[in-house]
């Protein structure tokens, strides 16, 4: 708890910084837009009816689009305009969460103006008031508290909502929650869960006291409402200035993706580069595969680790499978630097394929070994898979080699399909091959026996800005080349998945025995 409990500042501050800022901007756009619209009936129609479609998108969907989507601005914005648009982290989760914050308060906003006695407008007209003295004046007193209502749903829902931003690379109390769910540790998730709650409840806590202090005319409670939200403003706009500011060197980005290996290795990454230069580094962790390579390719990352196998089916879209590792490695190499500016500069040493897995009981009970025998069976079983894997060209290919046909399919989140499997609540997982959980869970792999998912080695990947303007740490890197086996992968996965350690404990001792120098024996 001590180590989640240090890191608590850090991520409380960045939450806070994307939730205020999202909702001062939806309050801006929201009132003046809903006092518009009550002038203009059938404008207030079109405004409501947008903002509530908008609320119908999933909120992580709706922050994942604004990736691909502001991927698309960069190049236009940067030839054109000579502006660099980030495509992940604080900018697609700012504009995400504006959205989903602009509902409630507009249609607060129309409600409250609406819900003015016309007798009082009638009568502000009848002493000659012009229409802004009559919105001033009287209109948006008495919508006060329905506005108000409006802000503080919205507050809740954006500070909820903001705990999703990690995937889209933006750090948040979200850190919490999705690394704790994939490294097993019910510390993180309950301290990421406890904090964002809080929060919630504190500012909709001072947003209701500003209320009532100002409708009943309390200078007293609406003065501590206002120093307490305009506090939490400034000590937010404080630590937001000192980490982008005063720093000095921006630090080297890594990304990673969800799940406890890409952890581990983001820590690997990022302590040999602390051991071999003087350059400050910073993870990003539990970002998609395609979300981290585009940040990549746009410049948002720094570095990350792929496989090669992901590279050749979803970014290249090849649909052949050469079964030799070497062929795949040399083609994913030149042309990701041709087509991308992307530098391979390391293989680490180890494979993590996709796999099929079952319990190693029910595999024998069922007789099967394979894909082939596991398809005959497959109509009476039910798989798991991880949230990409049911979208990705290998689920494709092998229900189109092995003609799989399960029962029921489920989509969830990769550390809790292991547990799934182990409890027996499906039958079958989208392993990963190197995750230590198999053999502690009592799991078999299954055969690829018509050899459908290509090789998957894991190579350390680098974008052209590090490879330019930091060949020192390219040099650093290098060093990691095969410096991985698969059952020191597995052991470093066991150790943070089964053990409890941290990916951080785990890479930090890997690195420490790596460069370890040799001991000559004494005379």
């Amino acid at each position: 708890m001590s180590e989640q409990l240090a890191l608590l500042p850090d991520r409380l501050a960045a939450h806070l910084e994307l939730a205020l800022a999202a909702l001062a901007i939806a309050v801006a756009i929201s009132v003046p837009l809903g006092v518009w619209a009550t002038r203009r009936p059938r404008a207030e129609s079109a405004a409501l009816a947008v903002a509530g479609a908008v609320q119908t998108i999933p909120s992580l969907a709706l922050l994942a689009a604004m990736v691909p989507a502001l991927a698309a601005l960069a190049a236009p914005a940067h030839r054109f305009l000579g502006i660099a648009v980030p495509s992940i982290g604080y900018l697609p989760a700012l504009l995400g969460l504006t959205l989903y914050g602009v509902l409630p308060v507009l249609r607060g906003t129309v409600t409250g103006i609406r819900g003015v006695d016309p007798a009082l407008v009638e009568a502000a007209l009848g002493v000659g008031m012009t229409d802004g003295e009559r919105l001033r004046l009287v209109e948006l007193p008495l919508a006060w508290p329905v506005i108000v209502a409006g802000v503080r749903t919205a507050t809740v829902w954006v500070v909820g909502i903001a705990t999703l931003a990690t995937p889209v690379g933006a750090p948040s109390l979200g850190d919490y929650i999705f690394s704790g769910l994939q490294t097993r540790n019910p510390t993180a998730v309950l301290t990421g869960c406890v904090a964002a709650a809080g929060l919630a409840l504190v500012l909709d806590a001072l947003v209701h006291a500003l209320e009532v202090g100002v409708r009943r005319r309390r200078r007293g409670l609406a003065a501590a409402a206002l120093a307490g939200l305009g506090g939490i403003a400034l000590a937010t706009a404080a630590h937001a200035v000192a980490h982008r500011f005063g720093n000095g060197e921006p630090p080297i980005t890594i990304g990673a993706k969800t799940f406890t290996e890409q952890y581990v290795l983001s820590e690997i990454v990022a302590d040999t580069i602390a051991r071999a230069t003087s350059h400050p580094t910073r993870i990003v962790a539990s970002l998609g595969s395609t979300v981290a390579f585009d940040a990549l390719a746009a410049g948002a990352l720094d570095l990350y680790v792929d496989y090669t196998g992901t590279i050749w089916t979803t970014i290249l879209k090849r649909t052949d499978v050469p079964h030799d590792p070497a062929v795949v490695l040399a083609e994913v190499r030149r042309r990701l630097a041709a087509a991308y500016g992307i530098t391979l500069v390391a293989p680490l040493g180890f494979e993590n394929a996709y796999a099929l897995a079952m319990r190693a009981a029910a595999a024998r009970r069922l007789g099967v070994t394979t894909i082939s025998e596991l398809a005959a069976r497959a109509p009476d079983l039910v798989i798991a898979g991880d949230y990409e894997f049911f979208g990705r060209p290998e689920w494709s290919a092998l229900t189109a080699a092995y003609g799989l046909h399960f029962r029921e399919r489920r989509s969830m989140d990769a550390s809790l399909m292991y547990a799934a499997v182990a409890g027996a609540q499906v039958d079958v997982i989208s392993a990963f091959s190197t995750d230590g959980r198999i053999a502690a869970l009592g799991l078999t792999i299954l055969a690829d026996d018509r050899r459908v998912i290509p090789p998957y080695d894991a190579v350390l990947l680098a974008g052209a800005r590090l490879v330019r303007e930091h060949p020192d740490v390219v040099r650093a890197l290098r060093a990691l080349t095969g410096a991985i086996g698969p059952d020191a992968m597995r052991r470093l996965n066991a150790a943070v998945d089964e053990d409890g350690a941290t990916p951080a404990a785990v890479a930090q001792a890997f690195v420490a025995r790596l460069v370890a120098p040799a001991v000559s024996p004494g005379p």
